[in-house]
């Protein structure tokens, strides 16, 4: 995990290390029951406060994203439950686990496919059901998919969900890699969710680095939890060069949208920009996109 802190930054050092950490997690650069450092090797690796990491650290674990372990060492949250066979785990409970564990080995769903393909004909779903919680990031998601899959696609909270688990018949249930252990409980074990794993900034970050002058770098999106990831992860490369500007979509100041150098848009925005140098953010993954397409021909197979 590579963690680049600006001290310089207008962004708090807190933010964009807890952000930074929470980026990593949905890209799974950090896995479910990793450790991250102690306290003090973070602080010194980073050259920033103890108490800093302390606070993060706390703050991560009452949002669940992290947990405690023996010794004060910290861990990345698991996605589920660990099944052991030895302890009374049902068939279903071991089929769920082997299909995880399988997809995260890169094995395909057609090598899977004779195994399990009883289960996966007996509710052949007609839609994708989205279950996110943030409205924006929601429809985000289902735009993408919707793109991939040109299949009726509709979305709803966890709330939702839990309150009417009979909105999952008959679709096929999917969530952000990080929320699938609170999304399963609530559908039957014949049909778990799948997971989306986001796409990393690589690209992005690069781009940045590349820039010889000085610049105004725009971010747009209609999800305001992307645009406080994508601050908190394009800082380190922005430096004191240059500018970041965050513009919720539809925006009120096109003026100086126009004047930015370089434009980060999402898959909702971007085709919507008048600008000449508007660059795509597909925040699902290729891979995650194309399972999902996999998965949705095998239950349409004869």
């Amino acid at each position: 995990m590579e963690i680049h802190i600006d001290k310089k930054s207008e962004i708090p050092v807190r933010q964009q290390l807890a952000e930074q950490i929470i980026f990593a997690i949905a890209t799974e650069t950090l896995k479910p029951g990793e450790a991250l450092p102690s306290v003090r090797e973070f602080a010194r690796r980073l050259k920033i406060n103890r108490n800093t990491v302390s606070q993060v650290y706390k703050d991560l674990k009452h949002r669940s994203w992290l947990v405690g372990v023996r010794g004060s060492r910290v861990v990345v949250r698991a996605r589920s439950r660990n099944v052991d066979p030895a302890n009374d785990a049902d068939l279903d409970d071991l089929i769920n686990a082997t299909i995880r564990v399988a997809r995260e080995r890169g094995y395909t769903l057609q090598m899977l496919r004779q195994r399990v393909r009883t289960r996966l004909l007996a509710q052949p779903p007609d839609r994708v059901l989205v279950v996110e919680q943030e409205p924006a990031l929601r429809l985000l998601l289902q735009q993408e998919i919707r793109a991939a899959l040109d299949q009726p696609v509709e979305g709803c909270t966890l709330a939702d969900l839990a309150h009417d688990p009979g909105l999952a018949i008959g679709a096929l249930t999917v969530a952000a890699r990080y929320a699938i252990s609170d999304v399963d409980p609530l559908l039957p074990k014949t049909t778990p969710a799948i997971p989306l794993a986001f796409s990393e900034v690589d690209e992005q970050l690069g781009l940045l680095r590349k820039l010889e002058h000085p610049s105004i770098i725009a971010v747009v999106s209609t999800s305001k939890v992307f645009l406080k990831t994508a601050r908190s992860v394009l800082a380190p490369a922005l430096g004191e060069r240059h500018t970041l500007c965050e513009f919720s979509f539809p925006s009120d100041n096109a003026a100086a949208l126009r004047a930015a150098d370089l434009v980060f848009a999402d898959s909702i925005v971007c085709p919507q920009l008048k600008h000449s140098n508007v660059i795509r953010y597909q925040l699902i993954r290729l891979s995650s996109l194309e399972y999902l397409i996999a998965a949705m021909k095998s239950y349409a197979s004869p």
